[in-house]
């Protein structure tokens, strides 16, 4: 099916966290730039060829810790798509670092995504950005439900245990870090300070914000720690996703 609008080409990629949690991994290297076992690829690498398989020609990576790490891989690999990047000579926040990081976007005047550097899935962003379309929103995050680390207990309502469950789905769904933003999004970004306690519940009071959960066997997976490394190692196996 032909989209009516034409779809995102460009966007940000959020490298600049410190990845303390990581430690001994991002001691010489940007969180990003840790790799997961077997992969045989950084996780920003996993990232840009993801975005060039669903259409996008031009990145912007914000860079901070062990920025110069980062840009000398990006300038000694052969990569997919155009890529810039831009270093936060001060703390901006994490919406003043978006708005930074957009403000080098090539075509300003059309939508972008952007997603956490951190961030290892992969799905379709072209039916998250229809989906971001027919709502007519100025920013779409994508849902994830991710599995609770711990076994739970289900019982009845007379407190008798009927059965253990290893590692069940959350029943809520959180931010998965990935985002649709339109044009005009950028503007209503905060120079300095969070964006998801500003313009996010700005936009979502005005029903400018919209949710896409993350199609069925879409895998998913924030690598915040040592124990993530390990665990998705695990769960990608040859699945190379």
């Amino acid at each position: 099916m032909t989209a009516p609008y034409p779809y995102p080409t460009q966007a940000v990629i959020l490298a600049g966290g410190q990845g303390s949690r990581l430690r001994p991994y991002t001691d010489d290297r940007p969180k990003p730039m840790v790799e997961i076992p077997g992969t045989g690829t950084p996780i920003i690498g996993h990232q840009l060829a993801w975005l060039a398989a669903e259409g996008v020609t031009d990145a912007v990576v914000s860079c901070g810790h062990l920025a110069e790490v980062l840009q000398d891989w990006l300038s000694q690999t052969q990569l997919p798509l155009r890529v810039t990047t831009v270093v936060e000579t001060e703390p901006l926040g994490r919406g003043g670092g978006l708005k930074y990081a957009a403000a080098s976007l090539p075509r300003p005047d059309e939508p972008w995504y952007a997603t956490n550097g951190d961030i290892w899935t992969r799905f379709s962003l072209r039916e998250m950005a229809d989906f971001h379309h027919e709502r007519g929103a100025d920013a779409t995050l994508a849902l994830a439900r991710p599995r609770i680390p711990w076994g739970a207990v289900e019982t009845d309502e007379f407190g008798h245990v009927l059965d253990f469950i290893e590692s069940p789905p959350s029943p809520y769904l959180i931010n998965a870090g990935v985002y649709v933003f339109s044009a005009a999004f950028t503007g209503l970004l905060p120079a300095r300070g969070d964006h998801e306690r500003t313009t996010f519940p700005r936009l979502a009071r005005e029903r400018r914000l919209a949710g896409f959960p993350l199609p069925h066997g879409a895998y998913w997976r924030a690598i915040d720690t040592a124990k993530d490394l390990t665990e998705a190692a695990k769960e990608l196996g040859d699945q190379r996703v």
